[in-house]
């Protein structure tokens, strides 16, 4: 049986970490090509195709901007074709951006054409103009990731299955900010917290005495069974609209604690019928 070329579309804001993911999939082993118009993706896939060519990695992005209202028609017709196309959609806050950029002194790509623009106002006219590819993608808020954690969850993404909806659950701290790429976000801020034990406070929602802790007390079983059966009825809908992805945030003050704990536990359930991916945004690799 011939083996299904695998097309991977890196996309999302500048300063977002596009080239890490690039660099990480021409590291291992994919054929990459960056800043491709997108009117040029069809051609370009039947000449890799013809080249014998097995994984490729694409970026697409604002540096393109004129051809990217193509690309949700491309993308659909290659996988139409029976491709396996993966959209991968990198975005940070506009703090991390604008603190990106002063720290490399890199122009916005924006600026050469809005030559009065603020980079601020060059990141906002870069979100509207995305907003259709961030649509059909998988998104990434790399705003508290390091370069480490960046890599680890792209790798994760390469191994799903796409054929099923990706259900993710990612825990966080709301002192570090809502992470924009959560479709829905609980707060575990009212439970009790393990982090005014001095015995508990150096270690994580994964750790045994940390689960004890919570599990022992009424409000976090309460939670857990109240979030359960919200997304149990739920679910399903997404499942209808063909949805590809799913990301839960549950989020604590610091977000290595009680979320951690709330989010293994609810993956841990779906786990069993679905496909799960568990992200700890404040404890990623470093």
């Amino acid at each position: 049986m011939a083996t299904v070329l695998q097309i991977v579309l890196i996309s999302g804001l500048s300063g977002s970490g596009k080239s890490v993911a690039l660099k990480l999939l021409e590291d291992l082993g994919y054929y990459c090509i960056d800043n491709l118009p997108a009117t040029l993706l069809p051609q370009t896939v039947r000449l890799l195709q013809g080249e014998g060519h097995q994984r490729v990695g694409i970026s697409v992005d604002i540096r393109g901007a004129q051809s990217l209202p193509a690309l949700p028609d491309c993308v659909a017709d290659l996988k139409s074709q029976g491709l396996d196309v993966r959209v991968l959609f990198l975005e940070a806050k506009t703090e991390s951006l604008l603190k990106r950029f002063s720290e490399t002194r890199r122009k916005h790509p924006l600026s050469t054409l809005h030559t009065d623009y603020t980079v601020a106002e060059c990141i906002s006219l870069e979100r509207e103009i995305l907003a259709s590819v961030a649509d059909l993608s998988h998104r990434v808020d790399t705003s508290e990731l390091s370069a480490n954690a960046l890599r680890a969850w792209v790798k994760q993404f390469l191994a799903l299955d796409q054929s099923r909806l990706t259900l993710i659950f990612q825990s966080f701290g709301f002192k570090h900010g809502l992470p924009l790429d959560a479709d829905f976000v609980f707060d575990a801020r009212c439970l009790p917290n393990p982090y005014y034990d001095p015995s508990l406070r150096p270690l994580t929602g994964l750790d045994q005495p940390v689960i004890q802790f919570l599990e022992a007390e009424a409000a976090p079983q309460a939670m857990y069974a109240d979030v359960l059966r919200y997304l149990e009825n739920w679910l399903p809908a997404f499942d209808r609209d063909n949805r590809s992805y799913v990301t839960v945030g549950i989020g604590c003050t610091g977000g290595q604690h009680r979320s951690v704990w709330l989010a293994e536990k609810l993956a841990a359930h779906f786990a069993q019928e679905r496909q799960v991916l568990v992200r700890h945004r404040e404890s990623s690799p470093t």
